[in-house]
């Protein structure tokens, strides 16, 4: 722990290994399970990949030998950070312009998830984003009698333009009725209000299915 501690003070936390990186996060061991031998098995148990570990929630992490509640906690709201700081990076200098620019922005976010959930983008009239907003976990069909909320946001904070995205987690990307039905439903509530509704796209790990695309929001 010492030595490790020390290589990132006297270099910098690049110069660690992820297992290192792992194993401070970590902090210690149990008996029987040192902390170099618990980071190696989560780094196993994802195999090898940093993007397969941030999916890890926190039955996950305690399932691990070594690893009790807090600990577990404490990992997985690690993770949760290194998502936020992802999106907030993103957040801070995206202009929409295409599909592919909003697939781009979204598929980090909800593409691995393993619930539904759905969101909106406000944007201004240049296609800026002013503000990302999660409106639902567990479904559209939570969102779809919430248009007036959504509509009242966007005046409020000077939106014209939105764009709606949520995840099919099962990988199958055809839009179910009730997406559909809501889509209609936004986008005749919205064009009221000269707000325009520029897309809604479906994602998940396997790719994306864009209602703009396909002629289906007029």
């Amino acid at each position: 722990m010492i030595y490790r501690i020390k290589k990132l003070i006297n270099h910098c936390p690049s110069s660690l290994t992820d297992t290192e990186l792992l194993a401070l996060s970590i902090g210690t061991g149990s008996k029987g399970n040192n902390v170099n031998n618990i980071a190696k098995e989560l780094l196993a148990k994802a195999s090898y990949s940093l993007s397969e570990l941030v999916k890890f929630n926190v039955n996950q992490f305690r399932r691990m030998r070594g690893i009790e509640n807090i600990k577990a906690a404490e990992l997985a709201a690690v993770m949760e950070l290194g998502r936020r700081r992802q999106v907030g990076l993103l957040l801070s200098k995206k202009v929409i312009r295409s599909t592919i620019d909003a697939v781009l922005y979204f598929k980090p976010i909800l593409g691995d998830q393993s619930y539904e959930s759905f969101h909106v983008l406000y944007m201004n009239h240049g296609q800026r984003v002013l503000k990302h907003s999660v409106l639902a976990k567990g479904g559209i069909a939570n969102v779809s009698s919430d248009t007036r909320m959504i509509l009242r946001e966007a005046l409020e904070i000077g939106a014209t333009k939105l764009i709606f995205c949520h995840n099919h987690p099962s990988g199958n990307l055809n839009p179910s009725s009730t997406d559909k039905y809501f889509t209609e439903k936004i986008v005749k509530a919205a064009s009221l209000m000269d707000i325009v509704v520029i897309d809604h796209i479906i994602v998940s790990e396997v790719g994306f299915y864009s209602l703009a695309d396909e002629g289906s929001l007029n």
